[in-house]
């Protein structure tokens, strides 16, 4: 059965030791699985026979984002049998308009935004703003729930929603981080798309299945938020849910398949 992992952070090693500890320090110095290095990411990859992973960065400063940009796209057509890169855009980026044409002439697959490290409200008008230029181009990749700050909270979601509707919206951590059966109940409904990535570590088998069920298995994507998560052991997780042999076929790849055309020449 192939495998996409749709939710992977890499760095270059020269700055990876001092990204996972500015992640751990963001989720109250929790321990990281894995070092955020490329070299580690693929022999993981390669150690739990997974076919594919889209990889990205989050750009915390508007300046910061041109360099990552650089670097996932480097990797990506180094690997373009491995990897669909992400792209890295802010909301504070003094043209937003040129920054999304550049991401999207480049061959970018998707955006990742990340409210709370980004600091900004989904619903708020630069925000806004940034997803109505994605809207129709471009798949965005969000950042979902945090135990202390409601820049991404469902209600939020759903005003961004209504403002952009034809967005094509990935809510990560089944749409909610810490929040996973409250956000379901507001926004399964609202035809977003959802990750598994840091969920399955917090919730009963039989409670992510009705979650996942809940939004539709056509809308969720597996994910491992590398490097928080080692990609194998994510995947274990997942295979233990009870759904059906068609179901995990979905998640695991031919909802993103069907998203992402890259994936269509890795389907040997």
């Amino acid at each position: 059965m192939k495998v996409f992992d749709i939710h992977a952070h890499i760095y270059p090693d020269p700055i990876a030791p001092h990204a996972v500890r500015a992640i751990s320090a963001a989720y109250g110095n929790v321990t990281l699985e894995n070092d955020g290095r490329l070299d580690t990411l693929i022999g993981e990859l390669d150690a739990a026979d997974i076919r594919a992973a889209a990889i990205h960065s989050v750009a915390t400063t508007p300046h910061h984002a041109e360099s990552i940009n650089r670097y996932i796209l480097r990797v990506a057509q180094a690997h373009p049998d491995r990897f669909v890169p992400f792209a890295s855009l802010h909301p504070d980026a003094p043209d937003l308009e040129a920054d999304v044409e550049n991401v999207v002439a480049a061959g970018f697959a998707g955006v990742k935004l990340h409210p709370e490290c980004q600091q900004f409200k989904v619903d708020e008008p630069r925000a806004i703003r940034l997803l109505r230029l994605l809207a129709g181009r471009l798949p965005v990749l969000l950042h979902c729930g945090d135990t202390a700050k409601d820049n991404s909270a469902p209600a939020r979601v759903l005003r961004m929603l209504d403002a952009v509707p034809d967005l094509t919206l990935i809510c990560a951590h089944l749409g909610g981080w810490t929040r996973w059966e409250a956000a379901a109940r507001e926004l399964s409904d609202s035809g977003v798309c959802v990750d598994t990535s840091s969920s399955l570590y917090a919730l009963a088998p039989d409670a992510a299945v009705d979650i996942i069920r809940g939004y539709g298995v056509d809308r969720v994507f597996f994910g491992s938020d590398y490097p928080m998560w080692t990609p194998g052991g994510e995947l274990e997780r997942f295979l233990r849910l009870p759904l059906t042999d068609e179901e995990r076929r979905r998640i695991l790849w031919t909802n993103a398949e069907a998203l992402f055309p890259a994936l269509q020449r890795m389907d040997g």
